[in-house]
């Protein structure tokens, strides 16, 4: 497998730490308020990396955080806590939010049929570990407390810019502009791994530690989440492409500086998901969500083969025209994976290269919209029935479209229309009572009785081999 190696700027081959298994780690939602369709655009690749992965053979462990403190509202490590403004906006405990939109996250999650990781850990859960890490980090010399907080210093680090280069004089405090400069900081781009009373003095969520109480900076959640389940050696670190820098430089820093040699080998970014009038956030615009989809009376699934349609590090751009295609192609693809009879052997031999195909095109830095490609090549196919059935189903294994449950359950309702009802003797005898007007062509009784079933709410239909009938 060739994955796209963000530290690197290229394709890389997939060699992970220790052979046949993969540790994956995926950045999980700030859970202050419903994620958006654009959010969970990321959570749909990283399930089909994770999902082709298995595929391949590995033996994979995904962790993912949630957070449920520390994220503030601004890059910088200035302004207020997400968890604290989405329980402020709606008059609640910041842990009543959290478990209210971790559940709502998840809902959304199985509606897309993105796998549940195999671990999930808020970060609220680990304040020891933090307080352990960021201990080393200041005797080491890599932090620093000032005026209350403690810091990262990194100005120790001999490449701080792992995904981009940047210029460091005129680089500003964070990454967004205007933002004020914290007079606490030696350096412009140090930030913060704990907060204590002496800043915010608001903040819901505090915490006993040896600089005083406070609480974890966003940063320092997921090195210690990741460190504590998957070891010192990370595999794969996954998330939105908005979270490459600050959030997995500062990751990659502290994470190394503690641990003293490299700690993650690869990380994938998915790139946005953008509108007509630019990236998509929960900020602007209409908002989003897997139930307004719903809502509008769109399959969720339809959503994620729209996703799959295109290539996860390029920006894909939302409309309901483009969502209409999607569907348009999603209900033709079930109806002809519908049109397949289930009987027969499979041909393992003639399914061969297919799968080969399958396997190359995802294993090419897991370009989706060639899968689908290749899924059609398999539906317009000389195989037969049994095989082809075989293919979707494997297939669908990593691009997780439901096609052969859809499929079942479209046939399902075409037979429920098409066949007669069973298990009702008053309307079976009156249904034969109006055959028997017909062919003594007493057709105003025949009427008559067709009537009758109407009021009771079945319809009558006549085929060539004889009347069938169904309620209405």
């Amino acid at each position: 497998m060739k994955l796209y190696n963000s530290a690197s700027h290229k394709k890389e081959d997939f060699v992970p730490h220790e052979p046949g298994r993969v540790s994956m780690y995926t950045c999980g939602p700030t859970v202050y308020h419903f994620a958006h369709i654009g959010n969970l655009r990321s959570y749909i690749m990283e399930d089909v990396l994770e999902k082709f992965l298995r595929y391949d053979g590995y033996d994979v462990t995904r962790v993912m955080n949630i957070t449920d403190v520390g994220h503030l509202s601004s890059d910088a490590d200035t302004g207020e806590d997400k968890m604290l403004k989405g329980a402020q906006r709606e008059h609640k405990t910041v842990m009543e939010i959290a478990r209210f939109y971790t559940e709502a996250f998840f809902d959304d999650c199985k509606k897309l049929n993105i796998k549940y990781p195999d671990v999930v850990q808020p970060a609220t859960g680990m304040i020891d570990s933090y307080i352990k890490v960021i201990t080393k980090l200041i005797d080491t010399g890599h932090a620093y407390l000032a005026g209350g907080n403690v810091y990262f210093d990194t100005s120790k680090l001999e490449h701080y810019y792992v995904f981009n280069d940047h210029d460091e004089e005129n680089l500003a405090v964070g990454v967004r502009e205007g933002v004020e400069e914290d007079a606490n900081k030696r350096n412009k781009n140090d930030f913060v791994l704990w907060f204590t009373k002496s800043k915010f003095e608001d903040q819901a969520l505090k915490w006993d530690s040896p600089w005083g109480v406070g609480y974890p900076g966003w940063h320092i959640e997921c090195s210690c989440i990741s460190m504590k389940y998957l070891g010192e050696y990370l595999d794969i670190h996954c998330g939105g492409i908005d979270n490459a820098f600050p959030h997995h430089t500062n990751e990659i820093a502290q994470s190394e500086s503690y641990l003293g040699h490299p700690w993650c080998k690869y990380w994938m970014h998915v790139h946005h998901l953008n509108t007509a009038d630019g990236k998509m956030s929960k900020s602007k615009g209409e908002f989003l969500t897997v139930s307004l989809l719903e809502e509008k009376g769109y399959d969720p699934l339809v959503y994620r083969l729209f996703c799959l349609q295109s290539h996860y590090r390029k920006g894909l751009t939302f409309s309901w025209d483009n969502l209409d295609n999607a569907r348009t192609t999603y209900d033709k693809l079930v109806a002809r994976v519908a049109a397949l009879k289930d009987e027969g052997a499979v041909d393992e031999a003639a399914a061969a290269p297919y799968k080969d195909a399958f396997r190359e095109a995802l294993g090419n830095d897991l370009n989706t919209s060639l899968g689908i490609t290749r899924l059609y090549d398999v539906l317009k196919s000389g195989l037969n029935d049994a095989t082809k059935r075989a293919l979707v189903a494997r297939f669908d294994q990593v691009l997780g479209l439901d096609l052969l449950q859809k499929a079942e359950a479209l046939r399902e309702k075409a037979a429920a229309q098409a066949a007669p009802a069973e298990g009702d003797g008053e309307i079976d005898a009156l249904v034969a009572a109006r055959t028997a007007a017909k062919k003594a062509k007493n057709f105003a009784e025949a009427d008559a009785i067709r009537e009758q079933l109407k009021a009771m709410g079945v319809e009558v239909i006549d085929t060539p081999q004889g009347p069938v009938w169904k309620r209405i």
